[in-house]
């Protein structure tokens, strides 16, 4: 490691992300459990050192143990210094996730409406205006969120961990689960990006989010991918908090 490399750390609620920036590019991502994040010594003294910001959407157990292991890092919240402003009634329980995707939308396309959808363990939409000021946004459950509740809250449904055949018409059981879900998550998803850009004309989108691969929904005008946006955001947060 060098002077000009940032380490950025998304803790997640399925895996933590590393991001390691080099003269403001980010050159290499690394996905590990948190287990191996906290106890695998070799990534330890690798990514150790003062340069730094964490994120986290685990419990307070789980973050001491970051807090432990890398102290001279940031813990990123909103409490820090931001690029943006925030309009949002209770601020206190808004995600870091959501906040830094807020971030990265903002300084990716600054002086414009920008919205990241984020499609992993939950849905999140968190839309940014053009003069930078935080709007808020939705959150609704994610593929895995979905078929958990249909087993949990049903006598025979089952619960289906592998993604199948998607169809419009479900020939089974399982086929019919799978095109509710995936069917239903893409329907909404589009229907909300229609409704943001009916009233906002100069929206900009980034999909973002592990589970985002299993729609087409950046393939359409003004909609970007970008698998590591959160990693942008905590990046520019550190560069207006680092001392």
């Amino acid at each position: 490691m060098n002077n000009n490399q940032i380490i950025v750390i998304d803790a997640g609620n399925t895996f933590v992300k590393i991001g390691v920036f080099t003269n403001g590019k980010l050159e290499g991502v690394e996905c590990v459990s948190f287990d191996n994040f906290v106890g695998d010594e070799k990534l330890l003294s690798t990514y150790n050192y003062s340069n730094g910001i964490f994120s986290s959407v685990l419990s307070i157990e789980q973050n001491q143990l970051i807090r432990e292991r890398f102290p001279k890092f940031i813990h990123f919240n909103n409490q820090l210094q931001l690029p943006i402003q925030l309009n949002y009634h209770t601020p206190e329980t808004l995600g870091n996730d959501r906040l830094c995707n807020a971030i990265a939308t903002w300084k990716l396309n600054q002086n414009n409406d920008s919205l990241s959808v984020d499609i992993g363990t939950c849905i999140k939409f968190d839309f940014v205006d053009a003069t930078g000021v935080y709007q808020g946004g939705s959150i609704s459950p994610g593929i895995r969120l979905r078929y958990q509740s249909m087993n949990d809250y049903t006598a025979n449904l089952p619960l289906l961990n592998e993604m199948g055949q998607i169809n419009l018409i479900g020939k089974s059981t399982k086929d019919s689960m799978h095109s509710g879900v995936i069917n239903g998550i893409n329907a909404e998803i589009l229907r909300l990006i229609q409704e943001y850009e009916e009233k906002y004309n100069s929206l900009t989108i980034f999909v973002t989010g592990g589970d985002a691969k299993y729609f087409d929904i950046a393939t359409k005008n003004n909609i970007f991918a970008n698998e590591n946006l959160t990693l942008y955001g905590l990046y520019e947060t550190f560069l207006l908090n680092a001392k």
